[in-house]
């Protein structure tokens, strides 16, 4: 199994389409200048040590070494054994709203946004426990099943928007019936279970508190984060990721959204957890750390690899080699490089100037 040290490397890779474009805008360069100098057929016959291919060659070979070179930094690694750990912990499924009324902007810059911050913050606090992720709109899906796999939930989370689910909608109930099924079959120990449903509340579909009670049968506990203000704030729809305005209802009126905190205590309540309101400056997530770490924790194990060993040096030596074929490839047609003709080249045919002496005997 692999692993990366240092991911955020990973961002270095948008500059290859950019050295790319550079790359052509300076061959189209030098063909404006060779067309200035007269017909092109007669400018190349001029220049036969010139080599078109030679420098698509250099351009790959350079692009490459800087890839793999990026791919180094990024610190591979690879797991050779894979062993069975034993933890304790809880089993926490965040249930997040990514309907359309999360991209309000009464939290900055957006209510999803705020709430994507807030559960990264979650996970670096987890100890030995499992979490799995459901996102629900209209619908639910289990976007991350329940793991120890704290990069991966990170990774699921930082790629989630409302686009993900097409049916708009907010189903609480829906979604924390399938967080309960994520659960997987019942055990004997029901006291390390979580919900976490983090949404606006404003549910329009079915029963939440309904849900929530059903899930308390089971010994889960539900706490509830709202984010959101009960002012309200309209929500912005865009067009090829700029702003276009505000969405508007059947009668043309401008749809406001509004923090149903009601809701929100009222699913909680019905499960033995807690509400807190999300703010700017606070998620509320350090009151509900604290009644999690407080719960009885569960034993379980699982297969993890171990022995993660290094692989960088692999990529760096790909980048040098790409680099040393880069630095001993002439950009001209040489004796050396001619002798093996490895890129299928054309050899220019030359006519011998003629010394006096020689015309003179011919004639």
């Amino acid at each position: 199994m692999y692993k990366f040290a240092n991911i955020e490397y990973f961002y270095a890779l948008l500059l290859i389409p950019v050295l790319m474009l550079l790359y052509v805008l300076m061959m189209r360069w030098k063909k404006r200048a060779l067309d200035s100098f007269g017909d092109s057929n007669v400018v190349m016959k001029l220049m036969p040590d010139y080599s078109s291919k030679r420098g698509k060659w250099k351009a790959f070979f350079q692009i490459s070494a800087f890839t793999f070179m990026v791919l180094a930094l990024t610190g591979p690694q690879m797991g050779s054994r894979l062993e069975e750990i034993k933890r304790k912990g809880v089993d926490l499924v965040i249930a997040l709203d990514i309907s359309n009324s999360m991209l309000a902007e009464d939290l900055s810059p957006t209510r999803l946004e705020r709430a994507k911050r807030a559960m990264l913050q979650l996970i670096d606090n987890l100890k030995g426990d499992r979490i799995g992720i459901v996102v629900f709109a209209g619908e639910a899906y289990v976007q991350l099943p329940i793991t120890t796999d704290y990069g991966a939930a990170k990774m699921f989370i930082n790629t989630i928007n409302t686009e993900i689910i097409q049916t708009q909608g907010t189903a609480i109930g829906t979604a924390i019936n399938l967080a309960v099924r994520s659960f997987g079959e019942k055990t004997d120990d029901k006291k390390s279970r979580v919900i976490m449903v983090v949404s606006d509340g404003e549910d329009h579909q079915d029963d939440p508190v309904e849900a929530a009670k059903n899930a308390a049968s089971e010994g889960i506990i539900i706490h509830t984060i709202g984010f959101g203000s009960p002012q309200g704030s309209p929500i912005p729809y865009f067009i090829n990721g700029n702003n276009a305005g505000f969405r508007k209802d059947n009668e043309g009126n401008t749809v406001v959204t509004k923090l149903d905190e009601e809701t929100m205590q009222k699913i909680a309540a019905s499960a033995n957890g807690m509400y807190v309101r999300a703010t700017n400056a606070e998620a509320g997530l350090n009151i509900i750390m604290d009644e999690i770490s407080q719960m009885e924790k569960s034993e379980f194990s699982s297969k993890m690899f171990s022995d993660f060993e290094s692989q960088f040096q692999y990529f760096v030596a790909m980048a040098l080699l790409l680099l040393m074929l880069d630095f001993f490839m002439p950009e001209r047609k040489g004796k050396w490089a001619g002798k093996f003709n490895i890129f299928g080249e054309k050899k220019a045919k030359t006519t011998p100037f003629l010394s006096s002496k020689s015309q003179d005997k011919r004639i």
